[in-house]
């Protein structure tokens, strides 16, 4: 049977496609009841606790917000590495830091459990859709036994080497999109003050080298409209994840100064108000009077 942790925003549909492609039962924990009432309708089995899902599962995938419920997930009490039996295995989804990462793999195989960290990237619609990105950390082996697993849920499935490189590589991934965001709400902020038209700018910028994905969709859908969203990756979420990306940053001796910046300028957003709103809404704090 397949375990799964967190059924959240982004757990929720990935767990979904796990029951609909898998062909194995999957039984599902979470704090809150509504996502387990959907999923039911997929097949799905609640379980009672992580115990629980430890104790019926061969393979556990975890898809938390943070390092703090991972930690008590995996090792707190009642936890899966006190509850799973050797041979089984651990897919965390989640975005962690690096150091913490290749921890719980140490402790997981000291007790004969395979642990692959494999965090997401792309959007809630990916989510949905079934077409994210993974990025996979942990040995080739195991790595290629649970790749038709990731398969059910991404069409982009990479194996960036050993324990921790999968969260390194989101922590990059993540860290050049929110500099890139910070790029396009600072061209936005003096295109107004200089009087053009955002949309114009935007377009025209779509056709040149300043082009790319931040733009195209962060820039043109949300901070065009000027609609930001809660229950998408908020300000808060941003926050977080590039605060383990400067963890990282400080443990390998690199001074990231443009990652500082768009640090300095999430937490605006989080202090005007805007910490649960989708993160573009960095843009209502650039370039204000």
């Amino acid at each position: 049977m397949i375990g799964f942790v967190g059924t959240g925003v982004m757990g929720e549909p990935i767990c979904r496609h796990l029951a609909q492609k898998s062909r194995q039962q999957v039984c599902a924990y979470d704090l809150e009841d509504a996502p387990l009432e959907r999923l039911a309708e997929h097949g799905v089995r609640s379980a009672e606790s992580v115990r629980d899902v430890a104790e019926r599962s061969e393979i556990v995938f975890l898809s938390l917000p943070s390092r703090s419920p991972v930690q008590k997930v995996c090792v707190g009490a009642g936890g899966l590495l006190t509850h799973l039996r050797p041979g089984a295995c651990v897919i965390d989804l989640s975005t962690v830091p690096v150091a913490f990462t290749r921890d719980l793999y140490a402790r997981f195989s000291a007790r004969g459990i395979q642990f692959l960290d494999a965090p997401v990237a792309r959007t809630r619609a990916a989510a949905e859709a079934g077409t994210l990105s993974v990025m996979v950390g942990g040995t080739e082996k195991t790595f290629n036994r649970m790749k038709p697993l990731l398969a059910c849920f991404a069409t982009d499935v990479t194996h960036c080497g050993g324990p921790g490189t999968g969260q390194a590589m989101k922590l990059i991934n993540n860290l050049v999109l929110f500099e890139n965001v910070v790029a396009v709400a600072e061209g936005l902020a003096l295109a107004r003050h200089t009087g053009l038209k955002p949309e114009l700018v935007f377009e025209t910028l779509a056709k040149g080298s300043a082009d790319s994905f931040a733009l195209r969709h962060h820039g043109m859908k949300a901070m065009l409209p000027e609609e930001f969203p809660e229950r998408a990756f908020s300000v808060e979420y941003a926050m977080k994840d590039l605060r383990y990306a400067l963890e990282l940053a400080r443990e390998e001796g690199l001074e990231l100064t443009s990652a500082m910046n768009a640090r300095v300028l999430l937490k605006r957003a989080a202090d005007a108000g805007f910490r649960h709103e989708y993160f573009p809404a960095v843009a209502k704090v650039i370039g204000k009077r």
